[in-house]
């Protein structure tokens, strides 16, 4: 069991592969709140966005008495992008006779618009959870 100074808080780190390429993704948004008890109101601490190997490295700290947190992870743009880039990918597959099968992803491009994570903190402990996501499911679980 770890023993944390008095005043140390938690730290939070993320990534997110998407399963549907097998690479990371990249440019999404990812926004940290978090709330000293069960009952407290959530307070937004700020956030970044995905870099090129699909990682978050800038996350706001914690403040001190934090014991829940909560990712969000704006996934809709991150999916019109890649539907955009794969629409045209296909239509100069489509002229090779050998295009993918499109499968529709919904109204707004994305099934889950957003994804959002919350989980329990101990202070002076670090928290990497990854984010693995495809359009039509993901998983999370607490890395190191």
């Amino acid at each position: 069991m770890s023993t944390a100074p008095a005043g140390s808080t938690a730290s939070v780190s993320t990534h997110i592969l998407d399963t549907s390429v097998g690479r990371p993704a990249e440019g999404v948004a990812i926004s940290l709140s978090a709330r000293s008890g069960a009952g407290a109101e959530w307070k937004a601490l700020g956030g970044s966005a995905t870099d090129a190997d699909g990682r978050c490295k800038d996350l706001p700290a914690l403040p001190e008495g934090t014991t829940h947190v909560r990712l969000d992870f704006e996934t809709e743009a991150y999916f019109l992008t890649k539907q955009n880039q794969q629409n045209q990918q296909n239509k100069q597959a489509e002229a090779q006779q050998d295009a993918p099968a499109n499968r529709d992803s919904g109204p707004a491009g994305a099934f889950f618009p957003e994804v959002a994570i919350t989980f329990a903190v101990t202070p002076g402990e670090h928290y990497h959870v990854p984010l693995l996501l495809n359009p039509f499911g993901y998983s999370v679980y607490r890395g190191s």
